[in-house]
């Protein structure tokens, strides 16, 4: 065998690899950077929506990658921040 058949026997290979990388892994990591941002970026007043499917509004921003979260009139429940999926709506930043 020389080095062109080889090479040629590894082009599939890489081919897929390659694709994979782009069709698969790249955008999951930009979604994941993105989870990120919105987490961090989230304030007091901000409505959310968990990952279990619950709305509440954003009490209280503890720095132990927790939140508490008011679901409804005096129900607040801590939870974690990366089980945050979606932000509704944000509040105006303080002035």
């Amino acid at each position: 065998m020389d080095g062109g058949s080889a090479l040629a026997q590894f082009l599939p290979l890489i081919l897929i690899f390659a694709i994979m990388y782009f069709l698969l892994i790249r955008p999951q990591q930009k979604k994941v950077k993105e989870h990120q941002a919105m987490v961090e970026a989230l304030r007091r007043g901000d409505q959310v929506v968990t990952q279990g499917g619950l709305i509440g509004k954003v009490s209280k921003v503890k720095e132990d990658n927790e939140i508490e979260v008011e679901l409804a009139d005096n129900v607040k429940v801590r939870v974690v921040k990366s089980t945050i999926a979606q932000v509704i709506s944000k509040t105006e930043p303080a002035k």
